[in-house]
This record gives structure tokens, sequence and C-alpha cells, in this order.
């Protein structure tokens, strides 16, 4: 059951991934980002009362805190170094730091995977950079030659992947007793922080209509996402859970294949081939 939240998890996150990016072609990244994370807020406020009563201490709140800090601005950074920098770089940098913070910390904390877990673990992290690559005929030409990647994309997009990573450490720290309250607080958090980037920017808020109802359905799933990863990752092996989890990428992919009819490139076949067998030996090895 745990591994079966974790990989719908992954899903999610890259259905929020796929939803999002189609409405950010038509508009700014923060109203896009600012309005998904708003409406992910109130689908759970209105869903909180009818949940079974829950106790947060107050650690579990300041966890909350800090999932908000670090998942906000581990977005925040992530869509700069997606700005700045390569795509095909920026993905797999984020999402193996987002892996690799949570898993090294349980490892440390003394968390022992079976050998055949380890090694889908292993596979998943290199499943994530795969499907994250493009061949190079399918990438656009010119008369120049392809820039390489910028530094500060390169730096960005660590620090976006480290904040990722803390973001999903901190809400594995809560309690079960502490229900969904940490997440309401981590998103309130985040949220917050968007309005306070889009004031001081100068942003503006507006979305088109048009794309109104993509961008909530966006944050809802995304909140749904997060909702599933809490869930299994306080009851399952962290370094199993994130690993699960951080699989979205290929959910992306495969969906822009079915509902865009986007080309998928040799690599990225590989990296969704790659995730579906990481999965196999994970549940396999942790039975």
């Amino acid at each position: 059951m745990v591994y079966l939240l974790a990989i719908g998890s992954a899903v999610l996150y890259g259905a929020a991934d796929f939803t999002g990016g189609l409405a950010s072609r038509r508009a700014g990244t923060i109203p896009v980002v600012l309005l998904s994370q708003a409406s992910g807020l109130v689908l759970l406020a209105l869903i909180l009362p009818l949940l079974p009563s829950a106790e947060p201490l107050r650690a579990d709140l300041l966890w909350g805190v800090a999932a908000g800090l670090t998942g906000g601005g581990g977005v925040a950074l992530l869509y700069r170094a997606l700005a700045i920098g390569t795509m095909t770089v920026v993905a797999p940098i984020t999402a193996v730091c987002a892996v690799a913070i949570p898993a090294g910390v349980a490892l440390l904390l003394g968390e022992r995977p079976a050998p055949l877990a380890i090694a889908g673990i292993a596979l998943g992290i290199a499943s994530i950079v795969l499907v994250s690559r493009e061949d190079s005929a399918t990438a656009p030409s010119g008369d120049l030659p392809p820039a390489r990647p910028r530094r500060p994309g390169i730096g960005t997009a660590l620090a976006a992947g480290v904040a990722i990573g803390l973001f999903f450490l901190c809400l594995a720290r809560t309690r079960t007793e502490a229900g969904m309250w940490p997440l309401l607080v981590s998103r309130s958090v985040s949220v917050t922080l968007f309005v306070i980037i889009a004031l001081a920017g100068g942003k503006s808020v507006r979305i088109p209509a048009r794309i109104t109802g993509l961008v909530v359905l966006c944050g809802m799933i995304d909140m749904l996402a997060n909702a599933l990863y809490l869930l299994a990752a306080r009851v399952g092996p962290l370094s199993i859970v994130v690993t699960l989890s951080s699989l979205y990428p290929a959910s992306t992919v495969v969906l822009a294949r079915i509902t865009l009819g986007e080309r998928l490139s040799v690599w990225q076949v590989t990296g969704v081939v790659s995730a579906l067998a990481a999965i196999v030996l994970i549940v396999s090895g942790s039975r």
C-alpha cells in the first residue's frame, strides 16, 4: 500500500507538471505558480474538516513551515534555472538532488534497504536523468553551434534540487497524528512567499480566463500528490518512498506523448522503461 501511494504521488506530480507547463506557455510563471498553489491550499482547507481529527504538535507545524519555505523556494529556483539554463541539464540535476538529499539522510539515520531495493533506487535515479534527455536530432537546429549550459543555470538547479529535497525531508519528519495540518501550514507559507515575490518584482498576477481552469486543476493535482507522498513517507522507508515519488518526469513525458502527440526521444523511452524496472526492483526487494 505504501508503494502504491508513492507511485500515485509520482503520477500526480507528473500530471501537475504537465498541466502547469501547458498553462505557463500562455501566461507568466509567477501568476501560474501563485494561482495553482493557492487553489491547492483552498482544496485542502475545504477537505480538512472532513478528515479524521488530528493532533499536531508544535514540532509538526514547524516542520510544515520549513517545508513551505524550502518547497516554495525550490519551485522559484527551479523556474529561474529553467529560464536561464538548458532544460535538459536543469531538470535531471534538480530531480536527482531532490532524491539524494532525503534518501541520504534516511540512510544516515539507519535505513538499510535490501540489495534489490538499492539497485532499484540507483536505476530510478538513472531513469530520471534519461527521461529528461533528448536526442540531438530532435534538438532545435540553427547556423550556430548549441550553446553550452550557463553556469548560473547549473548552480541554481543544484540549489533548487537541494531545496526540494529538503521539502520532501521536512514533510517526512511530521508525525502521523498530525494529519494534514503540516501540509496546510506548508502551502500557506509557500503561497505567502509567492505573493511577496510577485509584489517585490512588480509582476502582474492576471491570468487569461481561458486557462484559469487548467491552472486551478494543476494546483489541485499537485496538492493531492503532496498528500499521497506525505502519507507514504510517514509509514514507509523514506529512501524508497522518495525515489518512487521522484519518478514523476516519466509521467510527464508519457502524458505529453498521449495528449499532445509529442515524439519521445530514444533517451526518454529508455528512461520510462528504466523507471518501470526500478519500481519492480524496489517493490520486489522490499517484500
